[in-house]
């Protein structure tokens, strides 16, 4: 019986080791799994967690571009304002524009490496697809205001050049108005000169009767003579008096008087009884109607 008992131990005994082996091989190769999955898990988490990363940084990116409706708006307040809009103000809100574009274009090209990345890492996560979708819709609507203000932007040039062609016209205009006002206004200030000049001489009557500007007409015998102008001029040295801004002639002599024909009420002479005499014109009108005054110095 023992016989026949042993073997069957032996056997048994042989059967438990192979399956111990086994089972320690099987055991063995569960550990290295759970280890694979383990780090597998644990690349997996560090690239979403980048992913979350790029997008959070792709977000700020677009945050720091971002209008919204009061920047659009003060944007194209700035550019509505400059109605003179020059050369190099347009340059530069055009460069800030194609700035601006350049940052979305650059925002474009990270999220499509993302998605690159993504692929090839085979990591699908709907939350993420999610945000990544919102990125890209993100980045569309900023490529629709960029083209808004480059379009804003444009009419507003082509509108200033059209309102400095009207300037432009109008200037001339306003220079020709000028021009026929500064004409008119010297014609005018010619006339009033001319009209309100006077022209004065004055001497001992040996002087004006040598300069053939008077002469003594009448009396008897070569009494009672009147000293009268004798209507000539050339002979005299005369000298301009505006009565409009002048009006008193200063005459180096103790008597004089006029021999002119000017109306007695529209000027005094008043004398100082020692050397000098003072004509004043007291109406102007009245004064200049005659143009030569010719004043006799008493010897």
């Amino acid at each position: 019986m023992k016989k026949i008992i042993l073997p069957i131990l032996a056997l048994a005994a042989i059967g438990l080791g192979g399956w111990a082996v086994s089972l320690n091989q099987k055991l063995t190769q569960s550990q290295a799994d759970y280890t694979s999955l383990q780090a597998q898990e644990q690349a997996t988490s560090a690239r979403y967690a980048a992913a979350i990363d790029e997008v959070a940084s792709i977000q700020e990116s677009l945050k720091g571009i971002d209008f919204g409706d009061e920047g659009t708006k003060a944007l194209e307040t700035q550019l509505a304002q400059e109605q003179n809009l020059s050369k190099d103000q347009g340059e530069q809100t055009m460069a800030r524009i194609n700035e601006i574009k350049a940052n979305v274009e650059h925002a474009k090209n990270r999220i499509k490496d993302l998605e690159d990345k993504l692929k090839k890492s085979d990591t699908k996560v709907a939350g993420l697809e999610k945000l990544i979708k919102g990125l890209r819709a993100t980045v569309v609507e900023k490529e629709a205001q960029i083209a808004q203000l480059t379009t804003r932007v444009n009419e507003l040039q082509t509108e200033v050049t059209g309102l400095k062609t009207e300037v432009a016209a109008n200037q001339e205009t306003i220079r020709q108005k000028e021009d026929t006002i500064q004409q008119q206004t010297a014609t005018l200030e010619d006339k009033r000169r001319h009209i309100g000049t006077v022209y004065y001489t004055m001497g001992t009557k040996k002087e004006l009767v040598r300069a053939g500007l008077i002469e003594s007409k009448g009396g008897v015998l070569g009494v009672g003579k009147t000293v009268r102008p004798t209507g000539a001029t050339e002979g005299g040295t005369f000298t301009a008096l505006d009565t409009d801004n002048e009006s008193v002639i200063t005459i180096d002599a103790k008597k004089a008087k006029l021999v002119s024909a000017q109306p007695a009420a529209s000027y005094t002479l008043e004398s100082d009884n020692v050397a000098t005499t003072t004509l004043r014109i007291t109406d102007r009108e009245a004064f200049r109607a005659v143009k030569y005054v010719i004043i006799l110095k008493d010897d």
